[in-house]
């Protein structure tokens, strides 16, 4: 009788045997926990495009803080929402050291400390009242350089009020070399930067802008990345390593598993990626009808964001993944 001379399923014929052999493995500590903080609750509020996913008062943040941390998570990226009535033309509300950002910065260092790395989103985006990462020129177009200047406040605040890690997003020309100086230059040399170095202008961020309260109007292609392109994706990571990004970022990351790949082969960096809201939401619609099998497409996507090369990924399911994962071994 004839058989094949190699078998490469004997690899796979068991739970054991296949752990054994896996050649990418998630663990809790490579993933970020995005946090939503709104001014003025005093309870949670549902997303109702992001199910499981809340608005945090002051007091939900602290516990769903300690919560990721007791689950082994790395790391908290903490989003502002302040109220309508304090967003203005330049988004001051997000350089105030009062600001309901700054504030929630100061509360989970208070929480967690050192025991997670505890990073602030760096845009104007959601304190902003026309919506835009930036100051408007007077034609409607985002004012680069102008936007620069309040970056590197916001900077400042946030390295003031104990954040280990501020992540620009914006998408602004030069903005990681003028964090990087401002940050310095006020003694916080040891504040690092995650650089969303490719923040593409897609189609997948819709929840997202619900859980901010976005008030934009228009888009921002002007500014974030054209889904097509992937030298100039380069050519941005080529630039943010050199103003000094300790962490270059992909997002988002699913449709983009090419680009993270590249820039993998590419940097010395650890190369980050966030699974934005879209991914996440598809994946919760499409189990909350019994398409798919909720847990395993969670492993499943996470598993291929790191394989793809990302060190680190950004994901609302962090806390849940990490507490299967130290459950699973």
């Amino acid at each position: 009788m004839s058989y094949p001379d190699v078998r490469p399923r004997r690899l796979r014929r068991s739970p054991a045997m296949r752990r054994l052999v896996e050649e990418t493995r998630l663990a809790p500590a490579e993933l970020v926990l995005p946090l939503f903080l709104k001014e003025g609750l005093t309870e949670p509020r549902a997303i109702s495009s992001l199910p499981g996913v809340v608005q945090h008062s002051r007091e939900s943040l602290r516990k769903a803080a300690h919560e990721a941390v007791s689950a082994g998570v790395g790391g908290l990226m903490l989003f502002g929402v302040p109220e309508n009535a304090n967003k203005d033309e330049t988004g001051s509300c997000g350089l105030d050291p009062d600001g309901i950002l700054n504030v929630g910065i100061r509360d989970l260092i208070s929480e967690v400390g050192d025991s997670t790395v505890v990073m602030g989103d760096l845009c104007l985006d959601e304190f902003t009242s026309h919506g835009h990462c930036g100051v408007l020129a007077a034609d409607g177009s985002v004012d680069n350089d102008a936007t620069l200047a309040l970056y590197a406040q916001m900077a400042v605040a946030q390295a003031d009020a104990g954040v280990h890690m501020v992540g620009p997003s914006g998408m602004m020309d030069g903005q990681i070399g003028v964090v990087r100086k401002a940050l310095d230059q006020a003694g916080y040399q040891d504040v690092s930067v995650l650089a969303y170095s490719a923040k593409y202008a897609g189609a997948f961020y819709g929840p997202f802008r619900e859980a901010v309260e976005s008030t934009l109007q228009g888009d921002r292609r002007q500014y974030q990345q054209d889904p097509p392109n992937l030298r100039e994706a380069l050519r941005e990571v080529d630039l943010d390593v050199a103003e000094g990004a300790d962490i270059v970022m992909v997002k988002p990351a699913l449709p983009y598993l090419d680009v993270i790949a590249a820039i993998r082969e590419r940097v010395t960096v650890p190369v980050a990626a966030y699974q934005v809201s879209g991914e996440y939401a598809m994946v919760e619609a499409a189990a909350a009808n019994g398409w798919i099998d909720r847990e395993r497409v969670m492993i499943e996507s996470l598993t291929s964001i790191k394989r793809a090369g990302a060190q680190i990924t950004l994901t609302y399911w962090a806390t849940e993944v990490a507490q299967m994962l130290r459950n699973r071994f």
